[in-house]
């Protein structure tokens, strides 16, 4: 069985575009901090929203899906899963909750890994909370629709050994002063490479990357969805996960194609908790007044999809309505029409 040690990531050389990336990240976040103090209602309907679309996003990546209607009565408990689906949605539901109220007492351990599947699979059939029993595979589909064995993970035999060195690895690491931003991904691609689990393997992995974000104090996973901006981007997540997983059971697989894209995908979503606020310029932060700054203050022309990305908790009724008011008020002007409509201040 391979080795696992994490202590390479404080010699290796680290590209300067993930440098630049993890410097972007901090600058941010200490903006982020003083922002809570003078917004907390914003942030309140942020996390609201994130925890939605979070469950959502997570879930869609592996294709579990169910209504936003359907979806929302399971997010506030007022309807029982129906179906396998939702039975699946649910027990995100109900670790994502456990890991944003109790992350500060959750260690990294094998417990914890176990008890977060536990947790995911509840509602299921299958149950969870233990490691696979038969080997598995992960199958992809070619162009011809002829399906093929993609990546061999771990034998079932050698699971047990490999999460706990994994673990130790993580800690002997995290004691050692080993850089967060690059020890993540890291431990993540190890995670899904290992596959410990018959399911849910795909959603533990993003699970314990929001745990691991908190663990550092980067609590964007609260107000930004991570799962979704995942979701959103999952052509580069796959191909970049592949990347980094080629010559893995041989310990000569190179981690950083999947740690950019990690890095990416948390700077992405720290810009768009920053554009939410960067351009009120003191108005109160009210969702049509964060709407009209963001056009305002657009250097080029913006899409109605720009907008409802940089203000994820603003609906598109919402920002519909304001772009209405603002072309009506001759403020900004439509270019072209319906679906690729963009907007601009007038000059």
């Amino acid at each position: 069985m391979r080795i696992f040690d994490y202590d390479f990531l404080k010699d290796i050389s680290v590209p300067a575009s993930l440098i630049g990336t993890a410097r972007g990240i901090g600058m941010i976040v200490e903006r982020s901090k003083s922002l809570m103090d003078e917004h907390p209602r914003v942030f309140t309907e942020l996390e609201r929203d994130a925890r939605f679309l979070s469950v959502k996003g997570s879930n869609a990546i592996e294709g579990i899906r169910t209504s936003d209607e359907r979806l929302s009565s399971l997010m506030d408990r007022s309807v029982e899963p129906v179906g396998h689906d939702e039975a699946e949605i649910a027990g995100y539901r109900d670790a994502l909750e456990l890991i944003h109220e109790n992350h500060s007492s959750m260690k990294i351990t094998e417990e914890t890994i176990l008890e977060l599947h536990r947790i995911l699979m509840s509602h299921t059939a299958e149950g969870g909370g233990a490691y696979k029993k038969t080997d598995n595979v992960i199958v992809a589909v070619d162009g011809s629709g002829r399906r093929y064995v993609h990546f061999r993970p771990l034998s079932a035999k050698e699971t047990p050994e490999a999460m706990e060195q994994i673990v130790l690895a993580y800690i002997d690491a995290e004691q050692n002063g080993v850089e967060p931003l690059l020890l993540i991904p890291c431990f993540i691609l190890d995670f899904l490479s290992i596959h410990p689990f018959t399911d849910g393997n795909g959603r533990m992995s993003r699970l314990l990357t929001l745990l691991l974000l908190y663990r550092y104090g980067l609590d964007i996973g609260r107000y930004i969805s991570v799962e979704e901006r995942i979701d959103r981007t999952k052509s580069r997540y796959y191909a970049s996960l592949s990347e980094s997983s080629r010559d893995w059971a041989e310990g000569k697989n190179d981690y950083m194609p999947f740690t950019s894209y990690c890095l990416d995908v948390i700077l992405s979503c720290y810009r768009s908790l920053d554009r939410c606020f960067a351009t009120i310029s003191g108005k109160k932060a009210t969702k049509n007044n964060r709407v009209e700054a963001a056009v305002m203050s657009s250097l080029f022309p913006i899409s109605k999809r720009d907008i409802l990305s940089m203000l994820p908790d603003v609906s598109q009724t919402t920002v519909e309505a304001c772009l209405h008011r603002m072309v009506e008020s001759g403020l900004i002007e439509k270019i072209g029409g319906n679906r690729n409509a963009r907007y601009r201040r007038k000059h």
